[in-house]
């Protein structure tokens, strides 16, 4: 037989063995495009931004004081029937999130000794034994919004929804941290986080790795991944010291991408809201409660020092004292998003629909108080000397100054005043969740 003949006859083979090295040559590019693009956010991630970190150390005689105005919004919004706290000032509503800041700020009181012990011991138990009988949305996890006087759920503008509106597995996320901080520090509680944790079903918010909440629509639940980069980590690692499997949404790299303001890369979330459903916001909330509470590793440290330093970045190139983050404010819309970055766009700042607030642009106080606190540089002291004069000292710290008015934003908020007591904690005993320390008595 001819070599013409044979290679007509074995054409097939042939054909099939070229498709086959291509099929692999192009498996291979993509396995190299996917490791280049890896490695080049890893490059940015070790382009340092080095921030010295200041020893810690006790706490001023002024500072004390702060803190004590800071628990007074607590001792006006707490509901004795229930031990629920109010998320912002008589407003009888409370999401899990504002919840969670308000038992991080019931565990930093005690710790700073500004309460008594069995005043921390009656509101604990009390909280928990409410947590532990909410009812739950389709019976699995805490609804969006709760009413703090009757533990019913509620929407957003408090009205009562027998069915509930969905759950946030961001806000449970956080609600684990003081429960991690209970479990590994204060046995005496053992019996209350074991009810709540029984009746939660966590293995709903928790697939594939990642975090997913739900959302009521049109009488039909939706299931949706929840979570953008610094806030999709920070509530995945709590989930984690509960066992779960939150591979995915612990993983920075996933999704990152780095944008350049000032010359420094910040580290953003690629997902579209176009495409993903949700907004992307870099803020300085999500970074600051990591190092407060967890104590940062190498590469949320590394972010957060991108983002610290970019709004001292800005403050030399405006003169604007600049601690954005996500905040309540005292006028319609009545809550802003004021960013580093989002929607393409640097110190953009808007509603949670997307709608332009830059009218509302402000310092967030819980934000100067954060950075303070973890780096306690000559910028952060411009900032403290700023966010330390906005208070009422019967109600409580203000959530931030007006950039555009220089007025103080004289909403009141748990989120606020939590996490500055959070804030003046850490900046005495270090980072407030840590498996295994052991507590000074009071």
């Amino acid at each position: 037989m001819s070599f013409k003949q044979n290679l007509i006859r074995a054409r097939g083979h042939i054909v099939f063995m070229l498709a086959l090295i291509t099929a692999f040559g192009i498996v291979i590019s993509l396995e190299r495009v996917d490791f280049e693009n890896r490695v080049s956010a890893r490059v940015n991630i070790k382009n340092d931004t080095i921030i010295e970190l200041p020893e810690r150390r006790a706490l001023t005689a002024e500072e004390i004081e702060w803190a004590k105005i800071a628990w007074k919004y607590f001792e006006n919004n707490t509901i004795e029937e229930t031990g629920m706290v109010n998320s912002a000032h008589k407003y009888n509503a409370s999401t899990l999130w504002d919840t969670s800041s308000y038992m991080m700020g019931l565990i930093a009181a005690q710790r700073i000794e500004i309460i008594s012990e069995s005043i921390f011991k009656h509101r604990m138990k009390s909280l928990l034994e409410s947590l532990a009988k909410l009812p739950l949305y389709e019976g699995r996890l805490p609804n969006k919004s709760y009413n703090t006087i009757n533990l019913k759920m509620v929407d957003y503008k408090n009205k009562t929804t027998p069915q509930g509106i969905g759950w946030s597995a961001i806000d449970i996320g956080r609600v684990m941290v003081p429960i991690n901080v209970l479990v590994w520090n204060y046995p005496e509680f053992t019996a209350e986080v074991q009810a709540i944790l029984k009746r939660w079903d966590l293995n709903a918010m928790v697939k594939d790795g990642s975090l997913y909440g739900a959302l009521r629509e049109n009488d039909k639940t939706l299931y949706l991944q929840e979570g953008r980069l610094g806030y999709e980590e920070y509530a995945a690692k709590s989930m984690q010291l509960m066992g779960y499997d939150v591979s995915e949404a612990i993983d920075y790299q996933s999704w990152l991408k780095f944008v350049d303001i000032y010359d420094i890369n910040v580290a953003t979330d690629s997902r579209r809201p176009e495409e993903f459903t949700a907004h992307n916001y870099v803020v300085s909330e999500p970074y600051i409660l990591d190092g407060l509470e967890f104590g940062w590793d190498q590469v949320s440290q590394q972010f957060s020092n991108r983002v610290y330093a970019v709004q001292e970045a800005r403050y030399n190139d405006t003169g604007i004292l600049t601690a954005v983050s996500e905040d309540n404010i005292d006028v319609a819309p009545y809550f802003v998003y004021n960013t580093v970055f989002t929607g393409g766009k640097a110190w953009n700042a808007i509603t949670e629909s997307g709608e332009d607030a830059s009218e509302f642009k402000s310092l967030s106080t819980k934000a100067a108080f954060g950075w303070h606190a973890l780096y306690e540089t000559e910028y952060t002291t411009k900032l403290i000397d700023t966010a330390s004069k906005l208070f009422d000292p019967e109600k409580g710290f203000y959530s931030g100054l007006y950039e555009k008015t220089g007025l103080p934003n004289k909403a009141l908020t748990a989120n606020t005043n939590g996490i500055i007591l959070e804030s003046l904690a850490y900046k005495s005993l270090g980072p407030l969740l840590k498996p295994g320390q052991k507590l000074a008595s009071n």
